[in-house]
């Protein structure tokens, strides 16, 4: 597709801001005014706009596309969306530990115990540490707890979570990315702590790091989208 407009405007809208090109305001791929709740965010979306060449690459619109989605998908059905991120809950990734034994341990329990005591403490719960792969269930009460949190966040959040959560295989790094001071690079080379441990021992793969290097860019942008949409 070419380019087709010349000027992207940002300006106020009910309910929050909106992008207009030329003019005309965008609209959802699903048909719905896209408007978003803080300008910090509808800034960073006409960037993406502006930042477009003479060819449009529709595989640079990643703010667009969350924006639509949680305008078209998750503030529908935001309980649907919270069902979603559940399993990565219930298999959070930080609560699969090796053998005490091995050194991959000491180097999970220094990175990931942080993470999940805080989670722990923030929310009031415990969740169940395994040592091997073999699936231990988490606490009823601990699972209500983190579905209740996770319905409290808006359309914008979840739609970050859902990126998230699935890169991270955890829930607990997907909250902590919503945090005021969260750095999402560390927070994803933590969810990524076995890989990259592997990695260290063995040396990387040039598309294994290609891979990673894609998904860290997805869940930077997740984090940085929620963090423009509530300022």
């Amino acid at each position: 597709m070419k380019r087709f407009w010349k000027e992207v405007t940002v300006e106020a809208a009910e309910g929050g801001f909106r992008l207009a090109l030329d003019g005309r305001p965008i609209r959802t791929q699903g048909g719905a005014p896209q408007v978003v709740p803080s300008r910090e965010l509808a800034e960073a979306m006409a960037e993406e706009w502006r930042a477009q060449g003479e060819d449009v690459d529709p595989r640079q619109f990643v703010l667009r596309d969350l924006a639509d989605f949680a305008l078209d998908k998750v503030a529908p059905d935001r309980a649907g969306s919270v069902d979603a991120l559940m399993p990565f809950a219930e298999t959070d990734t930080l609560c699969y530990r090796a053998d005490p034994d091995e050194p991959l341990y000491r180097r999970q329990q220094e990175v990931w115990e942080p993470l999940l005591t805080a989670l722990e403490a923030r929310h009031g719960i415990r969740m169940e540490r395994v040592s091997g792969i073999v699936h231990r269930p988490q606490p009823p009460a601990s699972l209500a707890a983190l579905r209740a949190a996770l319905l409290e966040q808006d359309a914008f959040a979840l739609a970050a979570l859902r990126t998230m959560a699935p890169l991270a295989a955890s829930v607990t790094v997907a909250l902590a990315a919503l945090e005021d001071r969260a750095d999402p690079a560390a927070l994803f080379a933590a969810a990524n702590c076995e890989e990259d441990w592997q990695a260290e021992l063995w040396g990387w793969d040039p598309r294994a790091e290609e891979d990673r290097a894609t998904r860290l860019a997805a869940f930077t942008a997740a984090a940085d989208f929620a963090r423009w949409a509530r300022a």
